[in-house]
C-alpha cells in the first residue's frame, strides 16, 4: 500500500510541473505567478523569454525524472531513489531561482523527497 501511494506522488509531482510550467498558461485563468521571472536572472539581466525557455527546460526534466523515479519504483528497480534525488533536486533548484511564494509547497515536497529518500523512509521501500 505503501508503495502505491508512493508511485502515486511521485507520477502526480511529475505531472504537476509539467502542468504548472511546461503547458502554456491560459488567458481564461492566468496562473498567480509568471512562470518565467527569475529574480536570479532578471538580476543577471536575463531576459524574460530566455528565463521562460530555462525554466520550462529545467521543469520538464524535473518532471521526466520524478515520472521515471515513479515508474522504477513500481517496477521494484533499486534505482529509483537517485532518480527521486535528482528529480528532487532539480525541482528545488526551479522553486529557488524563479521563486514566488505561491511554490512554497512544492519546496517543502521536494525537500521532504530528499529527506525521505536520505532517511530510507518508509523502509518497506528499500
Amino acid at each position: 500500500m505503501i508503495r502505491a501511494l508512493v508511485v502515486v506522488f511521485l507520477l502526480a509531482h511529475a505531472l504537476v510541473h509539467f502542468r504548472v510550467w511546461v503547458t502554456p498558461p491560459d488567458p481564461d485563468n492566468p496562473p498567480p505567478f509568471a512562470p518565467g521571472h527569475s529574480w536570479v536572472l532578471a538580476a543577471a539581466h536575463v531576459t524574460e523569454e530566455t528565463s521562460r525557455a530555462a525554466a520550462t527546460a529545467l521543469a520538464a526534466v524535473t518532471g521526466l525524472l520524478y515520472a521515471v523515479a515513479g515508474v522504477a519504483l513500481l517496477a521494484d528497480a533499486g534505482w529509483w531513489p537517485p532518480a527521486a534525488v535528482v528529480a528532487a533536486a532539480g525541482g528545488l533548484v526551479l522553486k529557488v531561482v524563479w521563486f514566488n511564494p505561491w511554490l512554497l509547497l512544492g519546496i517543502v515536497l521536494d525537500a521532504g523527497v530528499v529527506l525521505a529518500v536520505t532517511l530510507t523512509w518508509p523502509a518497506s521501500l528499500y
